[in-house]
C-alpha cells in the first residue's frame, strides 16, 4: 500500500495546520450546509477575530479549505472595510472626520497624532503599540472633535492634548 499523499491532500493538510482547530471546525460545519461558499464572510470574520487581522497565509488557507479561488477570497477581504489585512496596534486611535468634527478642527488633531506617532492614517507604529485610523461620525457631534482610543471616547480634543493622551495610553500599556 502506498502511503504517499497527493499534492492536494498535502495542501489541505497544511491549510488545516495554519488555522486553529475552532476555525477549521467552523469551516467544516459551513461546508456541510447548503451553499457553503456563501459563508465566506462569516469565516473571514472568525479568522480576523482570532488573529486580529487577515494575513495572506490565512486567506490562502481559507481559500483551500473552502475550495474558493484565492483571488476571490482576497478580493472579498479587501473590499469590505471591516476587514484588516495588516496587523493593528495594541491600541487603535480613531479620529472622527465627520462634518462636525472636521469643522471643529479634527484635521489638526489628526496631523498632531501623525507627527507624534510618526505614522499616517491606516498605519501602525513600528513597535505595534498604536494604529491611527479615521472614522466617520461617532454620534457625538455636540462634543466635536471626538477621538476614540481603545474603548474610551475623548470629547472636544485639540491638538494640544494629543501628547498627553499618547503618554497616558503608553503608560497604561507598561
Amino acid at each position: 500500500m502506498n502511503s504517499k499523499i497527493s499534492p492536494r491532500e498535502e495542501v489541505l493538510a497544511n491549510a488545516q495546520k495554519r488555522l486553529e482547530k475552532d476555525i477549521t471546525d467552523y469551516i467544516d460545519e459551513c461546508m456541510k450546509k447548503d451553499h457553503p461558499k456563501s459563508f465566506l464572510i462569516a469565516v473571514l470574520h472568525k479568522v480576523q477575530e482570532k488573529y486580529g487581522y487577515l494575513s495572506k497565509e490565512n486567506l490562502q488557507a481559507v481559500a483551500y479549505l473552502m475550495d474558493i479561488p484565492a483571488a476571490k477570497v482576497s478580493g472579498v477581504a479587501s473590499f469590505y472595510h471591516l476587514f484588516h489585512l495588516k496587523p493593528k496596534g495594541k491600541i487603535v486611535i480613531s479620529v472622527c472626520l465627520g462634518t462636525a468634527c472636521f469643522v471643529k478642527g479634527a484635521e489638526k488633531v489628526v496631523k498632531k497624532f501623525k507627527e507624534e506617532l510618526g505614522i499616517d492614517l491606516g498605519q501602525t507604529t513600528t513597535d505595534n503599540q498604536f494604529t491611527l485610523m479615521n472614522t466617520r461620525c461617532l454620534g457625538m457631534c455636540a462634543m466635536a472633535p471626538v477621538v476614540k482610543i481603545g474603548d474610551d471616547i475623548h470629547a472636544k480634543v485639540t491638538s494640544d492634548v494629543v501628547p498627553a493622551l499618547l503618554e497616558k495610553y503608553s503608560k497604561a500599556m507598561k
